[in-house]
């Protein structure tokens, strides 16, 4: 049977507050029965705060219509998010006081109060879940969807792949992109040579020579949009972009989330996803760029990988802001998904979900539900607001 994932559309008829956004949240949170499964449950609001002067991600108007739901509900709500971002967050609204819960940082100041998951993945042994995490009884996981340098997608999955990981995790998640060799020396007779003119072919400086290892190359995988101008200078074999690196990333992310769900019992997490003001990188980046795709809404499910399906297929029938992108990135890849021609052909979204689906957390098979389908209209009255 497919998942239900609620929508409300970023598109209104009517220039009526109930026909926004905040107002469609209030409907998807009833869909949910939020209010009726959170009674003496300790809520963990997982969201990006961002950091610096990011201001792209969730408005803390949403944030406070959960807070309060949950609060409407008898639970106890508080926000929490990674340490350096938890730690200045109340520069950018989200406060106490404007949310009407506690911001915490998920892994504690120091990003040591985590719980060791033992799972051999690659070089990856086990994984450490935050401590505010694995102690929460309920999960609201309050995603803002953009654009990735690593994987192409943050949804809902990434956002506790990566949020609800204790820093060491984190890094090695990363790491494991490298796990898989990509660089033979035995094919590059003359490294003093070669290896500058293959990082000089690189107008990203993905690919650089490793500070480590005399006569190896390091690929920064985030620049890297596999255009290919570096293989066509590299020695025959010496060099292969491959897929395994890039989809790596992807497959860890699954592995967090399993893990992260292990610890909340059946039918105690929801996850809602806010897709606005999408930028091509990760809100934690710390800075805002102009939107490079049209709004789309927000949406709300118990399924996380029916959700990031959702809404990615939602993002597929919309097309880039061209004029938005940066002028140092580069489209040279015209197929596929809107966030693989930005990001190249093997940063593909749909490897979060079509992984998250093996590792069983959720079903790529959904039922999108509109909560306040758009209504055609003649003409409607521009609202007035007495001086």
């Amino acid at each position: 049977m497919p998942s239900q994932v609620y929508f409300g559309s970023a598109r209104q008829a009517r220039l009526e507050a109930k026909e926004t956004l905040p107002a469609k949240l209030d409907l998807i949170l009833e869909r949910l029965h939020l209010r009726d499964r959170v009674r003496g449950e300790r809520v963990l609001i997982k969201m990006h705060t961002s950091n610096n002067i990011g201001y792209s991600t969730i408005h803390p108007v949403f944030v406070r219509k959960v807070v309060q739901a949950i609060k409407d509900g008898g639970g106890k709500p508080f926000v929490a998010d990674v340490s350096w971002d938890a730690e200045g967050a109340e520069q950018r609204g989200y406060s106490a006081e404007v949310l009407g819960c506690p911001v915490y940082p998920i892994s504690g100041p120091d990003e040591k109060y985590c719980y060791a998951h033992p799972r051999p993945y690659k070089n990856i042994r086990e994984w450490k879940v935050a401590g505010f995490a694995q102690d929460a009884s309920f999960l609201v996981n309050f995603a803002h969807v953009k654009g990735h340098p690593t994987c192409g997608f943050g949804g809902a999955l990434k956002n506790i792949a990566l949020g609800c990981m204790a820093s060491e995790t984190r890094s090695q998640m990363h790491d494991a992109m490298h796990f898989d060799p990509y660089w033979f020396p035995e094919h590059c007779p003359e490294p003093e040579t070669t290896i500058p003119k293959i990082a000089a072919s690189c107008p990203f400086e993905a690919i650089v020579e490793d500070r480590e290892r005399r006569g190896y190359m390091h690929l920064h995988i985030e620049q890297c949009n596999q255009c290919g101008r570096c293989l066509q200078v590299a020695p025959p074999g010496s060099l292969k972009i491959q897929p395994i690196n890039f989809h790596t990333f992807a497959e860890a992310c699954a592995i967090a989330v399993s893990e992260v769900l292990s610890t909340f019992e059946p039918g105690k997490a929801v996850h809602l996803s806010l897709a606005t003001h999408m930028t091509p990188l990760c809100d934690c980046f710390g800075f805002t760029t102009l939107p490079i795709l049209p709004d789309i809404g927000i949406l709300g499910s118990d399924d996380i990988v029916a959700i990031d399906q959702a809404v990615l297929d939602l993002i597929a029938r919309t097309h880039l802001i061209e004029e938005n992108i940066p002028l140092a990135m580069e489209i040279h890849y015209r197929q596929g998904h809107p966030f693989q021609q930005l990001h190249g052909p093997y940063k593909d979204p749909y490897k979060m979900t079509e992984y998250a689906e093996q590792y069983g957390v959720g079903s790529r098979d959904y039922e999108l539900i509109d909560v306040y389908p758009l209504e055609k209209v003649e003409r409607s009255a521009l609202p007035y607001t007495p001086a």
